[in-house]
């Protein structure tokens, strides 16, 4: 292979499935260098943590075969991802290796079949090396599980990469994929892409099928989960996300982005870059409002607040729905011992905390009645109401995606019990998906976009926020700000191209 030829671990998903249609590079050329940069750099990151690397190789080999001695049809059968090599989140079903979720006792939970996004990214052309790694249960902002270890952040591995999606986020930074397929009920794809310098997006609640991506006791789709691509480039993005909705109908009730949004003049843009809801940190705030002078110089009209939402009241709803949705996996003890304090707390017995206090909220929503679940859902749906309405003034939201960047691995008690320092302050770790609810909770879509570096470094993003059923205007936008607004990914310094 020349040099000119040989593959660059950071270039376009796009730009290599041309190069192997065209015949320029070899697919089976490509996944030997994949495998062998995974090889020498993934003991530091631990990443791509389930390997196929052979069912990969015999893939690269039948490409490879149809490109150089295919008759004329199957070449124009060779889809946009042509050998292009891809993760997909350990949570996906991939066919004859185990789906754990991180779980000890799922070990033998091997998969009789693709998920069905793992396979419409296959039949583009997709080469699926393997799977990357999780937290248990899918449930926190951090990697890590007694099967497979913990996952390192590239850009300083004494650092999280972020969860759910975490391993994925991570591998593409890396360069060790080119795709990545996560799941985000609780910014569990735009965390990781905000905390590892890459693109995510978090589809409308529904537009993009989860079939194969549960456990085999977990028939129904849980409230409020979504599943969507991760990505280096803002192109690929909207590629493997169109590739992913396949036919379904709900493409037929996506809303297309209006004409006048060709160019940045057209665009009617809100930011919102700290809330006292969840205080963000200052070199955040401070590269968001930066971002905003340079949309305004480009012409974007731009107004520096959010939608007439009470912010407080919008988190709290977030945290009910949410632990409502996920609260099917308690055990019969833990529920009992749950409803407890609940009662407790309704009694009066036990008091919240004024302003935060994601534990009591927890227990109550966990073990809530229906009749309550139901009183709670028209709130949500009233909210909707707010957001539509807003929306119809507004094309995007601008919002940070995590309160703080990348923070140090913190793997000992409860979720909420874990401290995270931002402006000098201690804050709850789960008190950062306040900002993963303004989406979520009204089935919004939100695409993380890569959005510069903090002075150690480390990268952060900017959540683009729109109208239910506006995917295809957050992903342009996300295009926007790479094209014009130096916005976009940038290799970690230790993981050369």
């Amino acid at each position: 292979m020349t040099k000119s030829s040989y593959p660059q671990a950071f270039e376009s998903a796009i730009a290599i499935g041309n190069r192997v249609k065209r015949g320029t590079l070899k697919a089976s050329d490509l996944l030997a260098a994949q495998i062998e940069r995974i090889q020498k750099y993934d003991q530091a990151v631990n990443a791509v943590v389930v390997r196929d690397f052979d069912e990969a190789r015999r893939e690269a080999e039948r490409m490879d075969r149809i490109v150089q001695h295919g008759s004329e049809r199957q070449k124009q059968m060779l889809g946009p991802l042509a050998g292009v090599p891809i993760t997909v989140k350990e949570s996906y079903d991939l066919k004859g290796l185990p789906s754990t979720f991180g779980r000890v006792e799922m070990r033998a939970n091997i998969a009789q079949s693709d998920a069905l996004m793992v396979s419409r990214l296959k039949q583009a052309g997709a080469i699926v090396m393997g799977k990357t790694n999780v937290p248990v249960r899918l449930s926190d902002w951090q990697s890590f599980n007694p099967i497979y270890g913990t996952t390192n952040n590239p850009y300083d591995l004494t650092r999280v990469p972020g969860g759910s999606s975490g391993g994925g986020a991570a591998a593409l930074a890396a360069g060790f994929s080119f795709l990545e397929l996560g799941s985000d009920i609780g910014g569990s794809i735009r965390g990781p892409a905000h905390f590892c310098g890459v693109f995510g997006h978090k589809p409308s609640i529904g537009v993009l099928s989860g079939a194969g991506h549960a456990l085999p006791d977990a028939l129904a789709t849980a409230d409020l989960v979504a599943y969507g691509p991760l990505a280096r480039q803002a192109r690929d993005l909207r590629l493997a996300f169109d590739l992913a909705l396949g036919d379904d109908v709900s493409r037929h009730s996506l809303l297309s982005p209006a004409t006048r949004l060709s160019k940045p003049s057209g665009w009617r843009v809100a930011l919102l870059s700290d809330a006292k809801t969840c205080p963000v940190d200052r070199e955040i705030v401070k590269g968001l409002e930066a971002l905003g002078d340079r949309l305004e110089n480009l012409g974007v009209k731009l107004q520096r607040e959010g939608p007439p939402i009470e912010l407080g009241q919008l988190h709290k709803l977030y945290i009910r729905m949410l632990r409502a949705a996920t609260s099917r996996g308690l055990s019969d003890q833990v529920f009992k011992e749950q409803a407890e304090v609940a009662e407790a707390y309704r009694q009066g017995i036990r008091q919240e905390k004024k302003g935060y206090d994601y534990y009591a909220w927890m227990v109550q929503a966990n073990t809530m009645s229906h009749r309550e679940w139901l009183q709670a859902h028209e709130q949500r749906m009233a909210l909707g109401r707010v957001w539509a309405a807003w929306f119809e003034d507004v094309d995007v939201l601008l919002c940070p995606v995590a309160s703080m960047p990348a923070f140090h691995h913190r793997q000992s008690g409860e979720r909420w019990e874990r401290m995270i320092p931002v402006n000098g302050q201690q804050q709850p770790s789960t008190q950062t998906m306040f900002w993963a609810g303004m989406s979520t909770l009204c089935g919004l879509p939100g695409t993380a976009v890569p959005a510069g570096q903090t002075a150690e470094g480390l990268p952060y993003g900017v959540q683009v926020i729109g109208p239910r059923d506006g995917d295809w205007i957050t992903l342009a936008f996300a295009e926007l700000l790479e094209k014009y607004a130096d916005c976009g990914f940038k290799p970690p310094k230790d993981f050369p191209g």
